[in-house]
């Protein structure tokens, strides 16, 4: 994959100046953003998140002043229902009392600018300014599976099902958005148990928020989604995680910071801003002595609203499976500026549109390529980067991070996705 030419348009323009004006720059922004003098255009933008623990860069960004600390005290962070309700207040934007950006899962940004999700098909152009985290999400079960001991081999839960299935009964499987994150992990799983997502169980969408409770009136058997609704429904008796979505596929790329182009385009400063905070509070908590502090800030009523508690464990990497596996120090641990989590490389967004095309959500034909250019703003992250101080070894070299294996041998080459379709043996495409 190739990268951009850097864009006049877009960049900011780093002009000389009064010494004492760059000094008072300085002393203002810390890290030594805008130091040109020329600072942000808006002193505010909305941005939506929904109730899940890799929203946190937002929260913290928030709750330690670091939005306001690069120029945007006016910086809301918003509630949003569903990740449908988040696509229809982007769709709206800021202007039409909707949301500029938001913590989304990463293909949302794609499926939104080609007009594949949204209300009449109209694209409404956005960009990924960064990745939110790596990691973290899992896929639990229902507690009436808890014999079969349903883990990283889907096709345990496939024996299940079909006795399930045999007796007359429905089997339902539950991710969060069509085409999203937690969507291709659950196909991803079951597929390579041999389960055809499409035919074999019926997929059904629910908010992240009301997974728990959904699990507990029977509404489905197995779902897919981050933390803390794991770790809830363990804590709660209902259910038990199977899997990690890191053992499908360690390290991988899940949300992501997406805001309108319109927003960009129009107030780049402003964007930027926004970014760098965002960027400074996902170092903040990756850091191990932040921990138990992001787990008080992610309980508060404004952001999850539940016990620290109960996302503490999972936070640190200690995994309480629920079905009498419990690990410390887990690989699979959600990042979020370790290991470049941060950094949104177009490789990754190549994966998510590869995969989209694989169940029918993109035709057959769409240029990935061409896309990925248009919406993953890496370029954007680098000079944020670059304003930040943040160290060369921390900064990736390329806009990719070459093949990826998944945990059943699978091997994704990003310069040659139509070979990863044609060895997958389940896919809506030919």
């Amino acid at each position: 994959m190739t990268g951009r030419a850097p864009s006049t348009r877009r960049s900011i323009v780093t002009t000389g100046g009064a010494m004492a004006v760059a000094a008072a720059a300085k002393l203002a922004f810390p890290s030594g953003a805008f130091a040109q003098g020329a600072g942000p255009e808006v002193k505010g933008a909305r941005l939506g998140f929904i109730a899940l623990t890799d929203a946190a860069p937002l929260f913290v960004a928030k709750e330690k002043g670091i939005f306001a600390k690069y120029g945007m005290p006016d910086v809301t962070v918003e509630k949003q229902a569903s990740w449908g309700t988040t696509r229809d207040n982007l769709v709206l934007g800021g202007e039409g009392n909707g949301i500029d950006g938001a913590h989304i899962l990463s293909p949302m940004p794609y499926l939104i600018s080609a007009g594949r999700v949204t209300q009449n098909n109209v694209p409404v152009p956005m960009y990924i300014l960064a990745r939110l985290n790596t990691n973290g999400q899992a896929i639990s079960v229902a507690r009436e599976y808890l014999d079969q001991k349903v883990g990283l081999d889907a096709k345990v839960f496939r024996a299940a099902i079909e006795k399930k299935k045999a007796s007359g009964k429905s089997v339902k499987a539950a991710m969060t958005f069509p085409g999203g994150t937690h969507d291709l992990w659950l196909r991803y799983w079951l597929a390579a148990g041999g389960i055809d997502p499409d035919r074999d169980i019926e997929t059904i969408v629910v908010p992240p928020p009301q997974m728990v409770a959904n699990m507990k009136v029977g509404t489905m058997d197995c779902f897919c989604v981050g933390e803390p609704w794991n770790a809830q429904l363990v804590t709660q008796g209902i259910g038990y995680t199977a899997l990690t979505t890191g053992e499908l596929w360690k390290d991988h790329p899940e949300k992501a910071l997406g805001m309108r182009a319109s927003f960009v385009d129009k107030n780049p400063r402003a964007a930027k801003a926004i970014l760098m905070a965002v960027m400074e509070a996902q170092q903040w908590a990756d850091r191990p002595e932040n921990r138990d502090e992001l787990a008080q800030i992610l309980g508060k009523r404004a952001w999850i609203n539940i016990p620290p508690s109960d996302v503490a464990g999972r936070t640190k990497g200690t995994i309480d499976y629920g079905d009498g596996r419990k690990v410390e120090n887990s690989p699979f641990i959600m990042k979020y500026w370790a290991d470049h989590a941060s950094y949104p490389f177009q490789s990754h967004d190549a994966w998510f549109l590869t995969e989209d095309i694989r169940w029918g959500k993109f035709p057959a034909d769409t240029d990935v390529k061409a896309l990925v250019a248009k919406v993953n703003r890496e370029d954007l992250w680098r000079e944020a980067a670059k304003e930040l101080g943040v160290a060369a070894s921390e900064i990736p070299t390329s806009i990719s991070r070459g093949k990826e294996t998944f945990f059943d041998g699978k091997v994704f080459d990003p310069e040659n996705p139509s070979a990863y379709l044609a060895a997958l043996d389940i896919k809506r495409v030919a």
